[in-house]
């Protein structure tokens, strides 16, 4: 199992763990809060049963009294049902039923001395008796006490149904959450799961790069060993291990840069950057570079073009692009580079006649170590890392710009617009 999988799993388990403890803990109060309420309901239909007693009682006492014969006994007609009706006089002895068992007696003479009781005595098995007994008085003054019980089976069984529902609604709960937490670890985890791939192929590709003028390297030094000196030719190795070694320490600066973009470690400056000034010098810099291959570097459009920024990573944006612009072009061929505000939106403009980007590959210029499948043509050949646009991209994105790329044929233009609201004028 593939350790970010083993994660998800453990996370979705303690969350359902969680989950279920907590279903557990409210399930526990849910079902003591449900069965008080259940107990109360019963108590409160045994006092209103007696309170039915107590009228039929006083029925029969007023027919009794005006009876010219014989009468129907009001109590004894009297039926509730799951409701077993007693009826005693002020002295505790039974008038309905005449005989009752013992403990009823004693609940009613208790009655008689504290005006109500309410109590369960046990039975066989789980067949309890709830209890409920009230004294009250007649019509007559007389008093009497009325007294009803219930079976406690019937509290039982509701309470067996409470935690059917209630241990099914869990369950499905469970079901559900689980399910759901899976998924939703799923989604959290992604981001997690497309970094570590990233930083797989990253490390990867940063190998790979690095093998190459590595293997260079020893190779030359190898050879180097089992030769006899010879100045010409140590001068030639020298040479050739020189810019092997500086193609390695491009490498792990651009590598480096990139590292410290992806951990927050390179914050930027805020200053007033004037983009005219940075692609002057960019020329100037990089204009023997381009003669040396036959390239020419035009200079179009060019007026003030302040934008706040960090003026180092700025520069280095535009190098990386005009660059590549001379890199990727054939002797013979052209370079232009405009700066200036477009609409009132600072920008950068590099354009070439160079052998272009194929439609397919656009999509993927800005991912790291991409290099594609250029012609090898005109002397133009895939050298570098495949870092520089990836790092420009990082750049545009810290200075809240857009780097769009364009390409045909003819040559490639790619263009760099910053927010018009962070722009600034020289004369500030």
């Amino acid at each position: 199992m593939k350790p970010l999988t083993r994660l998800r799993l453990r996370l979705t388990l303690w969350y359902a763990g969680v989950l279920t403890l907590i279903l557990l803990v409210l399930g526990f109060g849910l079902f003591h809060a449900v069965r008080r309420q259940i107990a109360r309901q019963l108590d409160l239909s045994l006092a209103a049963a007696a309170h039915s007693l107590e009228q039929a009682a006083r029925v029969r006492e007023v027919e009794r009294a005006q009876a010219r014969g014989p009468v129907a006994d009001a109590v004894e007609e009297l039926h509730i049902p799951d409701r077993t009706l007693y009826f005693f006089d002020s002295l505790g002895h039974a008038i309905i039923p005449p005989a009752v068992p013992g403990e009823l007696a004693a609940a009613a003479r208790r009655a008689t001395r504290e005006g109500t009781v309410n109590f369960t005595i046990d039975g066989p098995g789980d067949h309890d008796t709830r209890i409920y007994a009230e004294r009250f008085s007649g019509g007559s003054g007389t008093r009497y006490v009325a007294l009803v019980t219930a079976d406690r089976v019937e509290l039982e069984d509701q309470y067996a149904s409470l935690i059917e529902t209630l241990a099914a609604g869990a369950l499905g709960a469970l079901v559900l959450v689980a399910a759901g937490g899976w998924f939703l670890v799923r989604q959290s985890t992604a981001p997690i799961e497309r970094s570590m791939d990233r930083m797989r192929r990253f490390m990867a590709d940063a190998a790979h790069e690095l093998r190459t003028p590595v293997t260079i390297l020893r190779t030359r030094a190898d050879l180097a060993l089992d030769q006899p000196r010879d100045p010409d030719r140590d001068t030639a190795l020298l040479q050739a291990v020189a810019r092997e070694a500086g193609r390695i320490g491009a490498i792990v600066g651009d590598l480096l840069t990139l590292a410290r973009a992806d951990a927050g470690e390179r914050p930027l400056a805020q200053e007033r950057v004037f983009l005219d000034d940075l692609a002057a010098d960019t020329v100037n810099d990089l204009r023997p570079v381009a003669e040396g291959r036959g390239v020419t570097v035009a200079v179009g459009v060019f007026e003030e073009c302040a934008v706040r920024g960090d003026p180092v990573p700025l520069r280095q944006l535009l190098r990386i692009l005009l660059d590549n612009a001379i890199k990727f072009t054939p002797p013979g061929g052209r370079v232009r580079i405009d700066a200036g505000v477009e609409n009132g939106i600072p920008t950068v403009r590099v354009a070439d006649t160079g052998i272009g980007i194929p439609a397919e590959q656009l999509p993927h210029v800005f991912e790291r170590f991409y290099r594609g499948e250029h012609t090898p043509r005109a002397g133009v050949n895939g050298e570098g890392a495949g870092l520089g646009l990836a790092i420009a991209r990082w750049i545009t994105d810290a200075h809240e710009a857009k780097i769009d790329i364009s390409s045909s044929s003819g040559g490639t233009e790619v263009v760099v617009r910053f927010p018009a609201e962070v722009s600034a004028s020289r004369k500030a």
